[in-house]
Parts: C-alpha cells; structure tokens; sequence
C-alpha cells in the first residue's frame, strides 16, 4: 500500500502487539489483591519523578533497539533476526510495566507538560494486556498466529506456490477478469482460519484497555488524538463529509470505464464496483488500471526518462532530495547520513527493501534505507522519506515522549506535502526540465486523474479499516457477524463488492489486509492524506502563489520554510490543533484543501459523467 512506515525510532516506543504477553507486571492500580497497608495517594512529586525516569530509561533503551533494528533490516541473517526478536521482546516487556505504572497517576492533578507524558505513557501500547496470570501469553499466541499465518501463506495460481507479493504484481497488469478474481478469492480464503484468534484477541484486549481505564481498545487507539473518543470518530467523518462528492464522481466514472471494457456480466452500469478489477488485491489504491480509465496523457514529459538520460544515480537523487529541504532554509543533513543510510540494494545480502527513514539516537544520526531504482516514483519517495528526518532532527531537543509527530498522521503527512512539490516548474528550477518542455494546462487532467485513482480512492477505503475495528472492539459487531459486516461497511464507504456474490459467512475477509492481521491501526493515513493538501495550500498560500495549486512548488522559499520548520519543531509537546496552527493559521483539519487541488478534474468528472447513474445501493 502506499502509506510509509514511520521509522523505528519514532515509533519504536509503541509497543507491538505480537509480544504484549512478555509482561506480567502488576501495577500500583490493580485491584486484584488489596495490600496488608492501604499505599499512600500519589502525590505531584512522585509523577515528577516517574516520568524523569520513564523517559530516561526509553530513550537508552530506544537508541540500543535501533541499532539493533537497522543492523537487522540492513543485514538480514539467522543473528540479527535473533537479536531483533530478543530487543523487541525485552523492550516491551519494559513499555507494558511503564504503561500500568503510569495509571496510578491518571486520576491526579498534574501540570499540562507531565499530564500530557503520563497520557502518552498510558497510550503506548497498541493492544494493551492484561494483568491477571496467563492472559499475556494468551494474547501473545493469538497474535503471533495471526501475524506468522499472514506472513507464510502462499497460494496457487497458475501452477505454482504464489506469495503475497507475487500477486499483487500480477493484479498490476493482469486484465482477465477470471484471473483477478481467482487471485483474489484465494488470497483472501488464506484469512479464514484467523477469526476464532481474532475474537479471542479482541476479548483479552478490551480487558488490558479497562484495566488502564478505557472501556475498550477502539476508544483506545482514538484516545490518542487530543480529544474524546467520540469528537475524534465525528472529526473522522466531517472530513470524509467534505471530500465524499469527490469520490462518488470518480466512482461513478471509473466504473463507467470498467463496463465498458468488461460488460455488464463482469461490471455493471450501476451500483457497487466489483473489488478485483481495480488493480490492488484490497481495492484500495486504483492507480495500477490508469490504462483502463484514461485519459491519455497530452503533451507531458516522462520524469524516469529524464532521470535515467541525465545519468542520476541513487546519491544524487538523495542530494536533489536534500537541496528541496535546504532551499527552505533547514540545515543540511549531517555527514553521517550519507556515510551509514542504505541507498541501493546490496549485493551480498538480504535486506528490507521496503523505503524508511530513521532516527538512531535522537540527536544526528538520521538515516534513509531503501533499494533506489532511478524512476519517477522513487524520486517523489526519496523527498518523502526526508520528510521523516527534518521532523525527527527538528524536535531532537523536546523531551523524550514528545519526540514524535503532532499525532500519527504529521510524520507521514510531512514528506507526503514535500513531495506534491515536485511539479513541472520545480523540475525546470533545478534543470531536470526545460523550461520549453513544461506541459500545458491540458495536460493536468491525466496528472490529476493519475494522484485521484490512489490519493481520492485511498481515502473511504482507510475509514473502513478501522470503522470496523472501532465496532468490533465496542462489541458492536460480534464475530458471527465479522464477515458480513466488513462487507457492509465496505460497500457503505467504498461502492466496492466481492467477485463472485456475497462471501461465505465463515471467511474473515479482513484478515487478509496486513494491517489487521497485525494490529496497526489504520486511522493515521487517512489524516496524512488529508492533511498533506492542507499543509500544501497553506505554503502555497504564504508563497503567494495564484494560478492553479496543483502547480505551485514552494522550492527555495525560506520564509515558508522558517514557518514550517516552526511545526516541525513542537513534535508532540502540544495538542496536534497547536502545531497545525502554527503552520497553517487553523486549528482543524480540512479536506477542502484536497478538494481545492483536485478540481479541474472534479469539473472534468461531471462533465463526463453528465446524464449516469452515480451512487450504489447502500451508501447512504
């Protein structure tokens, strides 16, 4: 999928679910055994002293898990996978003491700064476990079933064992509508054997939640964004409110496209579009059948041809990535950088190719690991990632626990907005284009469709996700119904069926996303989609900049980045409303800003679909 990982070092702090169960530790506020002598209250002081050492003992501890981590992902061997699991393991252990200790103070009148450390401490967790003997290793086993079951499974297509990634690169070019959905139906049956895991998960959970004072892990998760849990599921839905106009017309005129070259046998005229003849094995990203859905691209220029005819190599693409941040006014990356990151794949070893930026030691020692090829996707990939160590070297000197986004979706958003940057005009001011070759207005629509097939569609798809967890955790959906219900809120969000009429009633069709198998919550991109187009309009807007926003850059404009850098700088020592504030003006999120880049190819989609049937059954 599309969305990044944040760094190790970021995130490494959020314990993950898989190895929960390693912690057994009561804490200062369980209740079941009461003392021989009633403890004394806690008192300010002892908070005080509590997070000075909570954070003291995280940070040495993170620094020690990201050598570990990059050495593994870097130099992948029997060793290093050893040393990975027994630093993850140790460290949670640690992180799951420290998030029960740190509800003993919950209850206590404390200063904002410390009141903020012991919400971040109590919210660290990713599935909270319980305290009462042997529910650790229970949620410990599920989990690791769910996850290995997800990573292990293969299965047969064309004659031959297909992984995961096999298909997907399949589903990018294969156009036989009995193929797709083959592929489809056999990956997603891989997740069958994992509800039974999944509800008893979803059980020892919801206990680990109430005992740090959550009614349940869905409230949880939306507990960490600076407001009530029910503010945040509202906030969710006003922004998708603003952009659903925008998605429905896209729906309604890629699925005129698909029945053309289909039929009405395979796709309908109208109603829902049947998920695997969008080119993704989850239908969440459309831009893999832009061949099918159009429009030609006229008078372009092929950004990959011009990297490769100008003998870019994988450092200079790095540097060119680099010069957009310094042009801004931030510092160059340290020497360190360009001595230990991993550009290219090595050829004497396995390594993680999957693109990541990383933060070893809260100080210099930034890096980028990624396998660079030299084409127009990893170069928009190289500004990202960089994104990622401008935000972590800008908020280096906040404490500890605020050293991490404003909330989960401004570390992605951050590179994603660098990244909408690099349009015609920027590629002519550092001389990778012409100015002559500069592709006229006309030319936007394909560009836009082209962002719209993965930017708009991505977005109802991430709702859905964790739409349904929230439910399921809220026992809203129990498991006879996990199945079904996906479906419905799919199809509620998405317009998106299953090939081959309703799924059977056993399958766990969401077992098949790597996300829910592995318990990542899933809200988080759907802000960084979001608020990447704000943060972008709002420099375009300091810019000055007047014609149409999908064309300004902001490149070499240090007055923007002195702002920006401004943002980058509070990390997470302030509600998230405080630093968009800083660089936007505003306290709310707002997908107009989205809405505003994309609307010459609004305007262009109700041209087009003038005189269907848009919507499907089920969507309001």
């Amino acid at each position: 999928m599309f969305a990044k990982p944040l760094l190790k070092a970021a995130a490494s702090w959020i314990a993950i679910a898989a190895f929960a169960a390693c912690a057994t530790t009561a804490t200062p506020n369980t209740t079941a055994s009461a003392p021989a002598v009633q403890a004394a209250a806690p008192t300010v002081a002892e908070a005080q002293a509590f997070v000075a050492d909570a954070e003291r003992e995280l940070a040495a501890r993170s620094e020690y898990e990201n050598h570990i981590g990059w050495v593994y992902s870097t130099y992948i061997n029997h060793d290093t996978e050893w040393l990975s699991q027994r630093a993850d393991s140790e460290g949670t252990q640690d992180r799951v003491r420290l998030a029960s200790q740190a509800a003993r103070y919950q209850n206590l009148q404390l200063p904002p700064d410390l009141r903020r450390k012991i919400d971040l401490l109590r919210l660290s967790l990713t599935l909270p476990a319980p305290q009462r003997a042997g529910a650790a290793d229970a949620l410990a086993q599920v989990n690791s079933h769910m996850s290995s079951l997800y990573s292990t499974s293969r299965v047969d297509f064309g004659g031959q064992q297909r992984t995961l990634d096999q298909l997907e690169e399949l589903m990018v070019t294969e156009r036989n509508p009995a193929r797709t959905q083959e592929m489809w139906t056999k990956w997603h049956n891989i997740a069958r054997p994992m509800a039974q895991d999944y509800a008893r998960m979803v059980s020892i959970a919801n206990e680990g939640a109430r005992e740090l004072g959550y009614p349940n892990v869905g409230d949880y998760w939306l507990s960490n964004y600076d407001m009530p849990p029910d503010q945040m599921e509202h906030e969710v839905e006003r922004l998708w409110g603003q952009m659903q106009p925008f998605y429905e017309q896209l729906h309604c005129y890629v699925r005129s496209r698909l029945n053309a070259r289909y039929g009405d046998a395979i796709q309908p005229a109208a109603g829902p579009i049947r998920a695997d003849l969008l080119g993704n094995m989850w239908a969440q990203e459309w831009g893999n059948i832009a061949d099918i859905v159009g429009p030609q691209t006229q008078g372009g220029y092929n950004l990959t041809n011009l990297l490769q005819q100008q003998h870019y190599d994988a450092v200079r693409m790095a540097r060119t990535g680099e010069r957009f941040y310094t042009s801004l006014g931030l510092a160059p990356l340290p020497d360190t950088f360009w001595e230990r990151s991993m550009l290219v794949r090595p050829r004497d070893r396995d390594v993680v190719c999957h693109a990541s930026a990383w933060d070893l030691d809260a100080a210099n020692d930034v890096r980028v690991k990624m396998c660079m090829a030299i084409n127009a996707d990893d170069f928009q990939t190289i500004h990202h990632e960089m994104g990622h160590n401008y935000y972590q070297r800008a908020y280096q000197h906040q404490p500890f626990l605020f050293q991490d986004g404003a909330h989960d979706g401004f570390h992605e958003a951050i590179g994603d907005f660098i990244a909408l940057n690099t349009t015609p005009d920027y590629l002519a001011q550092i001389g990778i284009l012409r100015r002559d070759q500069i592709p006229p207005a006309s030319a936007d629509i394909s560009l836009l469709m082209r962002q719209a097939l993965d930017k708009i569609a991505f977005l109802p798809f991430a709702i859905s996700v964790d739409q349904w967890r929230w439910r399921v955790f809220r026992g809203q959906i129990q498991p006879a119904d996990y199945n079904t219900q996906w479906w419905a809120i799919r199809q509620h969000y998405q317009g998106i069926v299953p090939p081959g009429g309703p799924r059977p009633a056993d399958a766990f069709d969401p077992g098949a996303k790597y996300h829910v198998a592995n318990n990542v919550p899933y809200l988080r991109y759907f802000l960084a989609r979001v608020l990447q187009f704000q943060f972008y309009e709002a420099a375009c807007r300091q810019a000055g900049w007047q014609g149409a926003l999908n064309r300004c850059t902001v490149y070499g404009n240090t007055a923007v980045g002195q702002r920006f850098n401004q943002m980058l700088e509070m990390g997470r020592s302030h509600p998230w409303p405080d630093a968009l504030e800083a660089f936007t003006g505003t306290r709310q999120m707002d997908g107009s800003s989205m809405v505003h880049y994309f609307q010459p190819l609004m305007t262009w989609l109700q041209t087009q679909n003038r005189g269907r049937q848009c919507g499907w059954d089920g969507m309001n």
